[in-house]
């Protein structure tokens, strides 16, 4: 499929891995609504993207404040007469920590549910809602829907929360090439898993390879 004349849903888009992938949608042709909880970061980009960006402010671990968005995008699609192409949960959260602690207590479940309420039940939450809208599109002009969890690279919000000192152990467990991904490598996967219609029915690992130690 191709991207010119589609609309194209970034969760996460006003920032590191999202925001490389709404700028390569942009690039070929295509609009993006950006779903960011970042207002100030949103409006930035969709000011410096112009016309073809539309910024929604959502907070993915709402069901309602999906909603909104989903109907933000949706009339915005009609306005605009492109169809929408897929959707691109990029939004996601860091906290890593091992079971127990050097002083044998265990990790917080606040924590837990932090990451996955934004990394598992944001994802699955808005996929769903405009997966309903998705489906209506017309069959003869085949869609995707594209989901990846790369490696973040370094000074992007998954790593907020990361010491230097376990930013450090994660770099030494990645095997090849020796550096976090960057965000247009993440871009990149996103276009083929869009253009490319046999890239279908799979997971893709984009880490280098990265193994996490059994101690941090």
């Amino acid at each position: 499929m191709k991207i010119e004349g589609r609309t194209f849903v970034v969760t996460g888009g006003a920032s590191g891995l999202g925001r490389a992938t709404v700028d390569m949608i942009i690039k070929n042709g295509g609009n993006a609504a950006i779903l960011d909880l970042n207002e100030g970061q949103g409006n930035k980009a969709a000011s410096e993207l112009g016309s073809s960006v539309r910024f929604f402010q959502c907070d993915v671990t709402e069901t309602e404040s999906i909603t909104k968005a989903v109907e933000g995008t949706v009339a915005w699609v009609k306005q605009s007469g492109r169809p929408l192409g897929g959707i691109i949960p990029a939004a996601g959260v860091g906290n890593p920590a091992t079971i127990l602690d050097r002083h044998g207590a265990p990790f917080s479940l606040d924590h837990f549910d932090f990451v996955m309420n934004i990394n598992v039940r944001g994802t699955i939450d808005t996929v769903r809602q405009f997966l309903a809208h998705l489906a209506k599109v017309d069959p003869s002009s085949p869609t995707t829907s594209a989901a990846s969890s790369p490696t973040a690279p370094p000074r992007l919000p998954m790593e907020a929360a990361m010491s230097e000192k376990t930013r450090a152990q994660l770099l030494k467990a990645t095997e090849y090439p020796p550096r976090q991904g960057q965000p247009t490598e993440f871009a990149q996967i996103v276009q083929q898993a869009i253009e490319n219609v046999m890239l279908n029915g799979t997971v893709l690992r984009l880490d280098g390879a990265l193994r996490l130690p059994s101690k941090f």
